[in-house]
């Protein structure tokens, strides 16, 4: 099939197919005698594999790692699961940071008196130090290397 009805059986954009081919994500498409792509059923397969785990917020290199240990049918389930179970402890540590935000960004709106632009408190709070108790580990790596 052509990178169009690949894209539409996947549900994966046409353009960000061509992307997985450069990363290497993709094996280079067989090409008809026009210069066509052409996708076989188990390329598609792999697009929708690709395309589910980048849903889930897989990374490229979590997903090249999972391919990599789908293609061993004689491995365990025991890397595939310790892939997963790290990536879900990411997500709910990204929650706490999220909802940590959000938190901080609603007690500033519900600060705003609505006033005058030059006494905004969302932008004056925004002018503000963050406080060092929310400073993350990353922050002062990358204040560090700057």
């Amino acid at each position: 099939m052509k990178i169009s009805e690949a894209a539409e059986s996947s549900g994966c954009h046409l353009e960000t197919i061509r992307y997985y081919e450069r990363v290497g994500l993709m094996p280079k498409p067989r090409r008809t005698a026009s210069g066509y792509r052409e996708y076989r059923d188990d390329e598609v397969d792999r697009l929708r594999f690709i395309t589910r785990s980048r849903d889930l917020g897989f990374s490229l290199d979590e997903i090249r790692s999972l391919l990599r240990l789908e293609s061993d049918r004689t491995l365990s389930c025991g890397e595939i699961d310790a892939i997963a179970r790290e990536h879900l402890t990411d997500i709910r540590s990204k929650l706490r940071e999220l909802n940590r935000i959000a938190r901080e960004l609603d007690r500033t709106i519900n600060a705003c008196s609505g006033g005058a632009r030059g006494q905004c408190s969302i932008l004056a709070t925004l002018r503000e130090p963050m406080p060092a108790s929310r400073v993350k580990t990353t922050d002062v790596r990358r204040k560090r290397s700057a």
